[in-house]
């Protein structure tokens, strides 16, 4: 989905389509797919440092299966929202009890239906990969989030692990290798906190500037 024929690049309604198209057809079984990844994702957000009562934002939430996790840090006076651009994945977290945990929109995470510096995280599962403009993307993040906001970008597999799951080598010049996304997060508004990278997970923590 990040290559697409020059002719279309002005008109970015293709990136919507194209999204929906792939995961509306894989909703159903999503989590049946993937297992129980609820330790991996508490502990990405255990690390992730929410306050109680703090306003977190979950980016591409698919199927939600952060969502109880992060209301658990919240607590009941903090605000959990979930966006998704497809909505056969909300639906999927509506039928499995997790619109009880957050607000769930419906919405690109390239133009994010929040006000500026309305949050205090974001927490974005196997979210980047899948945006066409990477920076933009990132910005657009920055921009709901306060001043010394925080992002965990995260994945329940590392990125070696992930490439040969789709039997792919991993390259340098990849937007989430080390020496490429602490420039990328820097020139969005970000700064690299931490980055992991072990077989079972990836996880980057920045700071909003």
């Amino acid at each position: 989905m990040r290559r697409v024929a020059e002719r279309l690049a002005a008109d970015d309604g293709w990136h919507v389509t194209e999204s929906r198209a792939f995961f509306a057809v894989r909703a159903a079984t999503w989590d049946t797919r993937f297992g129980d990844d609820t330790p991996a994702y508490t502990a990405a957000v255990a690390e992730l440092g929410l306050p109680t009562g703090a306003t977190v934002l979950d980016v591409g939430c698919g199927t939600g299966r952060a969502l109880p996790v992060l209301r658990a840090a919240v607590g009941p006076a903090g605000t959990v929202l979930g966006l998704d651009v497809t909505p056969e994945m909300l639906a999927v977290a509506r039928e499995h009890g997790r619109a009880g945990h957050a607000d769930l929109l419906l919405g690109d995470a390239r133009r994010l239906p929040v006000r500026t510096g309305a949050v205090d995280a974001v927490f974005a599962a196997g979210l980047v990969t899948h945006l066409p403009d990477l920076p933009a993307g990132l910005a657009e993040l920055a921009r709901v989030s306060r001043p010394g906001g925080r992002l965990a970008i995260f994945h329940p597999s590392g990125r070696a692990a992930l490439a040969a799951r789709h039997g792919r080598v991993l390259r340098p010049d990849e937007p989430l290798a080390a020496d490429r996304l602490g420039p990328l997060l820097a020139g969005s508004g970000w700064r690299l906190d931490g980055y992991d990278d072990p077989p079972h997970r990836f996880l980057a923590l920045a700071s909003r500037r």
